[in-house]
């Protein structure tokens, strides 16, 4: 039966029964119902159901469901979050010899810190012939499922030698190895809650040629908010490869807003949007010189920290708006995976892409930074595309001069282009302090934080257009302006009138376990 709940979590029955039930089995361990709903009901007791993450809630009690209601489910509940409409790929039977190697960090001791990003640099084992790696395995140790939040590999340069494989280090720290600063381009991304990742059969990363990495730099995210002490991790990656050629490899391209402190967020904001711009300038530039005809984008994960709310990413051709490119509406910081598009897009010379996030720090009293910390925030998209071309990032940062200017700032001591952090000279309020001191100081309202979300959103932009091998795109450094677009981004209306035509429906099997054999499940209560 369709129910549904209210913020006193007294449960009703639904006078639109929108769930219909298409089979169900039962035996001494397992209870299946499989049921069916449209994807749009037009009932207002019903969440739609789109490609944006969706929190399934399930609950059970041993006994069937009386005249006086449910049973209450005691412990016997959970959550998960889960993409619906993500289509699934269908993965090639792997025969048990199929070749794989693994990328796994060494009995790290986990600092009692709230963020740690670590890095260990590895040798690619295979080399001297092609081959093609068709499907990347998170290998997460048993208990650090919360431990581990991201996990991505580097290309590093190809004139290193086996000295840099001696130990690992924390990233971005003063006294990590040189040779950590020669790895630039992402090859793969993984983030918390996500699974294992299939090419499509036509695309492989390549690896095993003088273009293709040789050695690789794992950097892997630690978040430990409780300051857990004692914590030693071994996780990693799995590659699994083929000497079977595919016709295309693959890259990736990292879009969005450079991670610095010119990104912002006032606190208290209940909705606050900043934009990262893969430019036309860069693409023109980049996709012109090594392919004109383009690139075909397969899947895209989207990534944002604590303060992320929805995500999605905006695709503009000839000045005239696409279909999104991909979406989340309902952001979950603890299940970020890449999505498959439905269909392969194609990104063109002259093109623009726009990584839109949205934020909320309601329960914040200070200024949230871009940074490296899931406690800082992050507006970043890694499309994975086809034929693989010299572009590694494609970002940008905006304007600080009118950041400044907006909060009353005068005159600093140092030019922003040469050190950091500068001091401000005057207004006499903020006379030596530094920009983040400035900005907390600042008295933040929410008519002051909107009006500043106005603002930034049109600044010029200082335009990232990163190669191989830390090297740049002409483009790189140049300041461009962002687009004149709509805003904030439309969705497509749900045509509430013809639900009736929405007949594609969706179909859930779920699965319950218990360990007894003289009894079976009873009432059970999943909602979407």
């Amino acid at each position: 039966q369709d129910y549904f709940t209210d913020e006193n979590r007294v449960l009703k029955k639904d006078p639109q029964q929108d769930y219909h039930l298409e089979y169900a089995m039962e035996n001494s361990t397992h209870t299946i119902l499989a049921f069916s709903r449209e994807l749009h009901t037009c009932d207002t007791n019903d969440k739609s159901i789109t490609e944006s993450t969706v929190r399934v809630i399930w609950a059970y009690h041993h006994k069937d469901m009386g005249e006086a209601g449910q049973n209450y489910h005691g412990s016997n509940r959970g959550t998960k979050s889960l993409r619906l409409l993500n289509p699934e790929k269908e993965e090639e039977v792997l025969s048990a010899s199929l070749p794989y190697f693994d990328l796994t960090n060494k009995d790290v001791p986990v600092p009692d810190k709230d963020t740690t990003y670590w890095c260990q640099m590895f040798k690619i084992p295979v080399q001297n012939e092609k081959h093609h790696v068709t499907k990347v395995e998170p290998l997460i140790q048993k208990g650090h499922e919360n431990l581990v939040h991201h996990i991505l590999l580097y290309q590093c340069s190809s004139n290193l030698n086996d000295s840099v494989l001696d130990y690992g280090h924390e990233c971005y720290h003063p006294n990590m190895p040189d040779s950590f600063l020669t790895c630039e381009t992402v090859i793969f991304a993984w983030a918390i809650g996500g699974e294992g990742f299939t090419y499509p059969p036509h695309v492989g990363l390549s690896i095993g040629t003088a273009a293709d990495p040789q050695f690789v730099l794992m950097e892997v995210h630690y978040d430990n908010p409780l300051y857990t002490e004692g914590l030693i991790d071994n996780s990693g990656l799995r590659l699994i490869y083929t000497p079977v050629i595919r016709k295309y490899d693959a890259g990736v391209i990292e879009a969005g807003l450079w991670v610095s402190l010119f990104h912002n967020i006032p606190p208290g904001m209940p909705e606050f949007v900043s934009e990262g711009h893969c430019t036309l300038e860069c693409l023109e530039e980049a996709l012109g010189a090594e392919r004109p005809a383009g690139i075909q984008v397969f899947a895209v994960l989207l990534h944002a920290h604590l303060a992320g709310r929805a995500i999605r990413m905006r695709h503009f051709h000839n000045g005239e708006e696409q279909k999104l490119l991909a979406y989340d509406d309902e952001f979950d910081f603890n299940f970020q995976e890449f999505q498959y598009l439905k269909e392969e897009r194609t990104i063109l010379p002259g093109d623009n892409l726009i990584t839109e996030c949205h934020y909320s720090t309601l329960d914040r009293i200070r200024m949230t930074w871009g940074g490296l910390s899931t406690r800082n925030e992050m507006c970043l998209s890694y499309l994975l595309y086809y034929p693989r071309i010299n572009l590694t990032r494609c970002a940008s940062i905006p304007d600080i001069m009118e950041q400044l200017q907006f909060i009353g700032v005068k005159e600093i001591y140092r030019p922003v282009r040469q050190t950091w952090p500068f001091i401000i000279k005057s207004p006499k309020q903020y006379k030596n302090l530094s920009f983040m001191d400035a900005m907390n100081k600042f008295k933040w309202s929410r008519s002051e934080g909107l009006s500043y979300n106005e603002l930034v959103l049109k600044l010029p932009v200082n335009v990232r257009c990163s190669k191989t091998d830390n090297a740049e795109w002409s483009i790189q450094g140049m300041t461009a302006l962002p687009p004149e677009i709509e805003r904030p981004y439309k969705t497509e209306p749900v045509m509430c009138s013809s639900c009736s035509c929405l007949r594609c429906s969706l179909f859930l099997t779920l699965l319950f376990v218990v360990h007894v054999t003289a009894s079976t499940i009873g009432s059970i209560g999943p909602f979407v």
